[in-house]
């Protein structure tokens, strides 16, 4: 019996539909399964995540992923299959097979639709470059004409350390039932936060490359977001730092202002350093600075190093310093006492709350208020603007849990004594890269056209990026590193920023021995011994994986310490299905923000060829 050629051609468009229908569904699946797996990933994380499990890298997935993923296909495509061979004998059967080609189809819709709508999908289709919205709305500050007053005025820049409105409670736009921050709160709106009509909190969003503390800085006074396409805190490899902007501290150097910028730590964490003297020639007065000048003892180190306590009274001998000189000065100071996950609890820290970090966040409050007020009651003062900001939200997931899901996280922000009146009674919609012409503004300047980079000026009517396109939209735009932004923020040396996690190891003081103890079948005993100059107990982490890079989902089980004082630790992982030859183990150690660094990695032979007693020393790649 001859078939015909229409007939042949409808039935592969039907196997087609099923085939595509299948293959959706698995990478459907797989992608979910590994999101719920590691937790929230971007799709780039669970393209590479889902390669690692694939090759059988990630030790102790393989079994899960075929519960989860490969089961659940091959249950439905069995069924498929046998509904099919039913369906042909029966005297209905096209019609249920009508329904099963409908349901395939609504299984493509279904699956992709769903997949695209989680990880935004349709954006990484297109080149991560092609983005054009830095380019068309940025605004060379270099190109933008700028009018002082006569009478330059100081200008006194608080960053807080994780600071948000959200710490206040309910009734003052918080998100607490109660308040832990009633003194910032009380600054903020008997001040300028620009609420408007409302006498509540407002503050502002922090937009992708601006939710950590360089990305932060960065957005304050360029009014641009850090590039997405780079480790967070990779800057102080460079030899430079981002050449092209033209930012705060470049205006006001232009303009004869004496600049200093104090921190409790290390001033070339991230490359602030680099940036604060690339820009503005500031002077940088950091704990090394403090140690140099005799404020503290060369062997006194707390927490990142110095608590805010110090922070603010070495701040008011700077200030009376810079208040006696001829010229107009920025100081810039950022706290840190509010550090994510807990905070450092000082002698001034009350226990208010029954939790150490809002007990700090209310300490940090009380510490703030009473320099601000100190700042109030000097000569200089009148001349003076004060700008106190979050940096940026904390990281904090234990707290951004107790945060309601339907609250909009924002950072603390409070202009005071502004040279500047607001042009609008409306509660103005803004990020953190508004407060860069805004600042300006603050001191009494006029910008031409009210917009520098990304920010707008708050004082004017002039509506922000914000307001025009909404937060989830802009968010959208800054997800990837632009060719706009490249141009602006370039780095020369790429290596380093790639070597960067094992250089930022040795930077924190980190110089070690990493034994192999035992090897018991497939169990694997690690010493190591690390030789800091600061004899602090940390968190240190074993890893074993067959692929040298240790890719995402990695196993891992913490060390133990068994010498506090020579800061030895020791561990013990299974291995067992990794690689029956051998595996590449390292160890990681865990600072004080959080962020995990590998120390040292050496190749373990399982063969029983080798005795693995080789010593690596240092923290090498």
């Amino acid at each position: 019996m001859k078939v015909s050629k229409r007939n042949t051609t409808g039935k592969m468009k039907v196997i087609a539909v099923f085939v595509i229908s299948f293959l959706f569904m698995t990478l459907g699946l797989t992608a979910f399964w590994v999101s719920r797996e590691f937790g929230g990933l971007s799709l780039k994380e669970v393209y590479r995540a889902s390669l690692s499990v694939l090759n059988g890298r990630i030790q102790g997935l393989a079994s899960r992923f075929a519960l989860y993923v490969l089961l659940p296909v091959g249950i439905l495509l069995l069924l498929t299959l046998l509904i099919y061979k039913v369906a042909k004998k029966h005297k209905r059967g096209r019609a249920v097979l009508n329904c099963l080609f409908l349901v395939s189809c609504l299984m493509i819709c279904v699956f992709s639709g769903g997949f695209a709508y989680k990880y935004n999908a349709m954006s990484y289709l297109a080149d991560d470059t092609s983005n054009s919205f830095v380019g068309e709305h940025y605004v060379d500050p270099a190109n933008v004409k700028l009018t002082f007053p006569k009478k330059k005025r100081n200008l006194i820049y608080i960053y807080l350390e994780s600071m948000e409105m959200t710490s206040a409670d309910k009734k003052n736009g918080g998100n607490f039932e109660y308040n832990m921050i009633p003194e910032l709160t009380k600054l903020s709106e008997q001040n300028e936060n620009f609420s408007g009509t409302h006498n509540t909190l407002n503050g502002a969003y922090s937009y992708p490359g601006n939710t950590w503390t360089m990305g932060g800085l960065l957005a304050q006074t360029s009014g641009l977001p850090f590039r997405t396409d780079m480790t967070q805190n990779g800057m102080i490899t460079q030899k430079s730092f981002f050449p092209n902007l033209t930012t705060l501290g470049d205006i006001l150097e232009a303009k004869g202002y004496n600049q200093m910028f104090m921190c409790g730590s290390d001033g070339n964490f991230a490359g602030r350093t680099q940036y604060f003297k690339d820009h503005g020639n500031y002077q940088m007065e950091d704990y090394t600075a403090a140690v140099k000048e005799g404020e503290i003892p060369s062997n006194y180190r707390v927490f990142w190093g110095y608590e805010d306590q110090k922070l603010f009274k070495f701040a008011k001998n700077k200030l009376n310093n810079l208040s006696s000189q001829s010229k107009p000065f920025n100081f810039t100071m950022l706290t840190v006492d509010t550090h994510y996950p807990n905070g450092w609890k000082c002698d001034l820290c009350k226990d208010e709350f029954g939790d150490q970090y809002h007990n700090v966040m209310a300490c940090s409050s009380r510490q703030v208020y009473a320099f601000v007020k100190w700042c109030q009651s000097q000569s200089w003062y009148k001349n003076t603007t004060i700008i106190v900001n979050g940096d940026h939200p904390t990281m904090s997931q234990e707290y951004a849990n107790e945060v309601s899901k339907d609250y909009t996280r924002k950072t603390f922000t409070a202009y005071i004594n502004a040279d500047a009146k607001r042009k609008t009674k409306n509660m103005r919609t803004f990020s953190t890269m508004d407060n860069f012409p805004t600042t300006l503004a603050a001191l009494g300047v006029k910008i031409d056209g009210e917009r520098l980079g990304l920010g707008t000026n708050l004082f004017s009517s002039t509506p922000t990026l914000s307001e025009i396109y909404g937060y989830a939209s802009i968010k959208k735009q800054l997800t990837h590193a632009t060719k706009e932004l490249i141009e602006l923020e370039p780095f020369e040396n790429t290596e380093a920023i790639q070597q960067f996690q094992y250089g930022k190891a040795k930077a924190f003081g980190h110089k070690d021995i990493l034994t192999i103890k035992k090897v018991e079948g497939t169990k694997v005993t690690v010493d190591i011994t690390d030789f800091r100059p600061q004899k602090v107990v940390s968190k240190v982490y074993l890893e074993a994986s067959n692929d040298m890079s240790m890719p995402l989902g990695t196993k891992k089980v913490e060390m133990k310490c068994l010498d506090p004082e020579k800061l030895t630790y020791e561990g013990t992982i299974d291995v067992k299905g990794i690689d029956d030859n051998g595996v590449y183990v390292q160890v990681m150690y865990e600072s004080d923000e959080g962020m995990q660094f590998p120390l040292n990695r050496t190749y373990v032979d399982l063969t029983g060829n080798s005795t693995n007693t080789t010593t690596d020393t240092t923290a090498t790649n």
